[in-house]
C-alpha cells in the first residue's frame, strides 16, 4: 500500500504546481555548525525555501532539550526549524578549549556537487568520529555563473560535508554563514589546541571590479592578526600559526594559474593598483608562519619550506623540523566538475611530492611541538600515499 499512498500524495502537489501555486516549503536544510571562536559556543545555521519562525532546541545527548553551554568532550544534540518543520536530531562534540587539546582535521578544498569523488569516503569517517573539525579550503566568488565557496571551520558533526552556493559580489556568503570574529566571514582567526589559525580570502587580488577596499582591508587586518599571535606571550601558549586560502602562492600545475608564475599576485602583491596592493608572502615570512594550506589546484602538493622561491629546509636529515620558512600544501583534489589537473613535467626544486589522484589531507596537532600530515587517496582506496612530521623547539 506504501506506493499507492506516495503516488497519491504526488498527484495531490499536481493541481497547486499547475495552477501556479507553490508548495510550502519550511522545512530546514544546509543544516551547519560552526566554531565561532568562544570556547563553549556553537553556532547553527540553515536555510529554508520559504520565510518562516526559526527555532533551535538542544541539550545533552540522551537527555531533554534545554538551553546549555556546551563544554569540550561532551556529547550535545540540537534540532532546528519551526513548528512548520523541523530537521532530523543532530549531535556534536563541543571542541575542547585546553592548549593541549590534540585536534584531529579534515582538510580539503574544491570538493563540489558534480563529481564528488571523495566525499563518501569523508563522510563515512566523520561519522566513525575520525574527526574533530573539517576545514574546507575554498572561495567566495563574485559571480554568480562559477562556482562560489570560502574555507571554514565546520564541526565534523555537519549535515553535509561540502556546501555548494551561488553568490553575487560577497553579500550573500555573509549573511549566509558566521564565522569567528567580527569580519564579515570574509577573513577570520580562531585559536585551537597548540596553534592559531587564520583565514583569509585570495579572491581580493583578483576581482578588482568590486573595488580594492577589501585587498587593503585585509591585509592591514592580517598584520594586525599576525602582531598580536607573535607576543611573546601569545606565541608560548601557541606556538603553532597556520593560514588557510584559497588561490597558493606556489604550484607546479600546467595550468597558467596564478600560483605559476613566478610574480604571483598572491605571493608578490599587484603594481596595477594605486597604491601598489601588497603580497602575502613577506608578511608570512616576517611573522614566522609555520603551515600554509592552500586549495584552487585539482591536485595535491607538498613542498618543501620556502622562501622567495628558494627552498629553506630545516636540515638534509630532518627538512621539516625548525624549516627556516613556511610549509606549503595544496590540497585541492576532493573531486569537482573540472575533474583533477596535470603537472608540469618540470617542477621547481620546492615541489617535494605530487599526485593527481582524488583524495584529501588529514593533519592532527600533536602537541606543542609536533603535527603531523598523511594525504589520503580516492583513487586506491583511502591509502596514505604521502606523509609528513613537523617539529619545532
Amino acid at each position: 500500500m506504501a506506493p499507492v499512498h506516495a503516488a497519491c500524495a504526488l498527484l495531490s502537489l499536481a493541481p497547486l504546481l499547475v495552477l501556479g501555486v507553490p508548495p510550502i516549503w519550511t522545512q530546514p536544510e544546509q543544516v551547519h555548525l560552526s566554531y565561532p571562536g568562544v570556547p563553549g559556543s556553537m553556532v547553527v545555521t540553515w536555510t529554508t525555501f520559504n520565510k518562516t519562525e526559526t527555532k533551535v532546541e538542544y541539550g545533552l545527548l540522551g537527555g531533554r532539550l534545554f538551553e546549555m553551554s556546551a563544554k569540550g568532550d561532551r556529547n550535545s544534540s540540537t534540532t532546528v526549524g519551526s513548528d512548520d518543520g523541523w530537521s532530523d536530531m543532530f549531535t556534536f562534540t563541543a571542541l575542547n578549549d585546553s592548549t593541549s587539546f590534540s585536534p584531529r582535521f579534515a582538510l580539503y578544498g574544491d570538493l563540489g556537487n558534480e563529481n564528488p569523488q571523495s566525499l563518501a569516503r569523508l563522510q563515512k569517517e566523520t561519522q566513525l568520529g575520525m574527526y574533530d573539525v573539517i576545514l574546507h579550503i575554498v572561495t567566495p566568488n563574485p559571480t554568480l555563473t562559477q562556482r562560489s565557496e570560502l574555507s571554514r571551520p565546520t564541526t565534523a558533526a555537519v549535515q553535509n560535508i561540502a556546501v555548494f552556493l551561488p553568490l553575487i559580489n560577497f553579500s550573500n556568503y555573509r549573511n549566509r554563514f558566521s564565522m569567528p570574529g567580527q569580519t564579515e566571514s570574509l577573513w577570520y582567526s580562531w585559536n585551537l589546541g597548540s596553534a592559531h589559525f587564520v583565514s583569509i580570502s585570495t579572491e581580493v587580488y583578483f576581482y578588482l571590479e568590486y573595488g580594492q577596499e577589501l585587498l587593503f582591508k585585509q591585509y592591514e587586518w592580517l598584520k594586525k592578526d599576525l602582531e598580536e599571535a607573535n607576543k611573546p606571550e601569545n606565541r608560548a601558549v601557541r606556538p603553532w600559526i597556520i593560514t588557510m586560502g584559497h588561490r597558493p602562492m606556489y604550484c607546479s600545475d600546467d595550468d597558467q594559474d596564478d600560483c605559476t608564475k613566478f610574480d604571483s599576485y598572491v605571493r608578490l602583491g599587484r603594481n596595477d593598483t594605486k597604491p601598489p596592493a601588497p603580497g602575502l608572502e613577506d608578511l608570512f615570512y616576517r611573522y614566522g608562519v609555520d603551515l600554509e594550506l592552500w586549495a584552487h589546484e585539482h591536485t595535491y602538493e607538498r613542498l618543501w619550506p620556502v622562501y622567495g622561491d628558494k627552498v629553506c629546509n630545516g636540515s638534509k636529515e630532518q627538512p621539516y623540523v625548525n624549516p627556516k620558512a613556511p610549509v606549503h600544501i595544496i590540497t585541492g583534489s576532493a573531486g569537482c566538475r573540472e575533474r583533477t589537473d596535470r603537472f608540469n613535467p618540470n617542477p621547481k626544486d620546492w615541489s617535494a611530492f605530487r599526485s593527481t589522484d582524488y583524495g584529501y589531507t588529514r593533519m592532527q596537532l600533536v602537541n606543542a611541538t609536533h603535527i603531523y600530515l598523511e594525504q589520503i587517496s580516492d583513487d586506491q582506496y583511502g591509502k596514505v600515499i604521502d606523509s609528513i612530521y613537523g617539529g619545532k623547539g
